[in-house]
């Protein structure tokens, strides 16, 4: 059974910065690590998602697992659009979608290593109130504009049981 994503209009630059406007933490701690993680892993068992999911917080994994049908290749894909959020503090999805909002690519125009960076959908920074970016939690395993839009799902979820 394929996972149940439907496929949308790719986002506007604007709706992707107000994504991150509001997708804002009061704090983020091991245990909301843990519960997000959790969260995320819930979801994509019930979409039969073959994904894997990654928290990191200042430099330590706080959280990872796989599920079926994901590979070693997603976790490498996960440090690669992590480290795209660590380095510009904002989602790897939009990082890209700057890139070619000026008519280039990540690729061509970071100087980065693409062996090292990607800068494609799947990675989001986990930014805390009064703080700035603290991490980044990353989902690999479908099509980029998904990996992102899951992980934005989640983040909404999340965030509004917290409020």
């Amino acid at each position: 059974m394929t996972p149940k994503f439907t496929p949308e209009i790719t986002p506007t630059l604007e709706e992707l910065q107000a994504q991150e406007r509001r997708l804002v933490f009061r704090r983020f701690t091991h245990d909301d690590a843990w519960a997000l993680g959790s969260l995320l892993m819930e979801m994509a068992r019930e979409r039969q998602a073959p994904v894997a999911v990654d928290i990191h917080r200042a430099g330590q994994q706080l959280f990872h697992a796989a599920l079926p049908g994901s590979t070693p290749d997603n976790d490498a894909w996960i440090a690669r659009k992590r480290r795209v959020v660590e380095r510009y503090g904002a989602s790897s999805y939009l990082v890209g979608a700057r890139f070619r909002a000026k008519g280039t690519t990540f690729e061509e125009s970071s100087r980065l290593d693409p062996g090292g960076y990607a800068a494609h959908g799947g990675s989001f920074p986990i930014h805390v109130e009064g703080v700035g970016v603290i991490g980044a939690v990353t989902v690999s395993g479908l099509p980029q504009l998904e990996d992102h839009r899951f992980v934005v799902e989640a983040l909404e979820e999340f965030l509004g049981e917290q409020r």
